[in-house]
């Protein structure tokens, strides 16, 4: 295995078990790629082979598998997570990542797109917590942390199904931590501003997102890191901080402190 990468070495995550969903590129990816190098065995779940064949390519150095399944289907998330079990063991830390966008003017959006919205970003993350609660609470305890956004705690025209979706991460996360608190399970979200991913950029090629614009927009000045909000994730997953639970933080370079401006 490869040595770690990251200056800070986490407690209590080297030889976890650790379940990425969205898990083959962007923000999953470098979550997967975070707690591989911590020495975690990293369960990495996508929708699209491709790219999971892709990534588990680039991560070969590491104690990583992949497994195709779409996490809006109770039956294959259940598949999923036994077939986690029989490769890894108990899983201790899921980082329910899988999620879409839907900005689009709200008469517009169709019965189908609604329900896509809706099962990817909320219905998957209590499928996902569900099955890991079974397996935390046999063995005492866990981390689940959810993706939520700066937009699960404000609102825009045309994101109505975005921004109630990830509200919806947000309430679902400080429930499942006060019912799941006795059985040891820790419930954290993490909220991402804006983030230079492959997919970002592929907008702003494409004219369709003003990244100037947005970092004028942010105090800081500047878009996310993936290996930023990846590094908040390892902290929240780690024994530093073993008293936190139902909250959702936002990393996001001030722009919601700047008033969404």
């Amino acid at each position: 295995m490869k040595k770690h990468q990251h200056q800070t070495q986490y407690a209590g995550i080297a030889g976890k078990t650790v379940i990425v969903t969205g898990a083959a590129a962007g923000i999953g990816f470098c979550l997967s790629k975070a707690f591989a190098e911590q020495g975690a065995q990293v369960f990495m779940i996508d929708f699209n082979q491709d790219a999971l064949n892709e990534a588990l390519q680039a991560l070969q150095d590491y104690t990583v598998q992949g497994y195709a399944a779409n996490v809006t289907d109770d039956e294959a998330v259940s598949a999923a997570f036994e077939a986690c079990k029989n490769s890894f063991g108990f899983v201790d830390v899921l980082f329910n990542n899988a999620g879409i966008s839907l900005n689009k003017p709200s008469l517009d959006i169709t019965m189908p797109e609604w329900r896509r919205c809706v099962d990817i970003n909320l219905t998957s993350l209590f499928l996902c917590s569900q099955q890991a609660a079974k397996q935390m609470q046999q063995q005492g305890g866990g981390v689940i942390i959810n993706t939520a956004s700066i937009w699960g705690l404000s609102t825009s025209a045309e994101r109505t199904a975005y921004c109630t979706t990830k509200a919806g991460v947000v309430s679902m996360t400080k429930c499942l931590a006060a019912e799941w608190g006795e059985l040891g399970i820790r419930v954290l979200a993490i909220g991402p501003g804006y983030t230079r991913t492959a997919l970002v950029e592929k907008l702003q090629q494409q004219n369709t997102l003003d990244v100037a614009d947005l970092e004028r927009r942010t105090p800081l000045g500047r878009l996310a890191e993936p290996e930023e909000i990846a590094e908040l994730a390892l902290f929240l997953a780690s024994d530093a901080a073993k008293f936190m639970t139902g909250q959702t933080y936002l990393i996001d370079g001030g722009w919601e402190a700047n008033g969404f401006q």
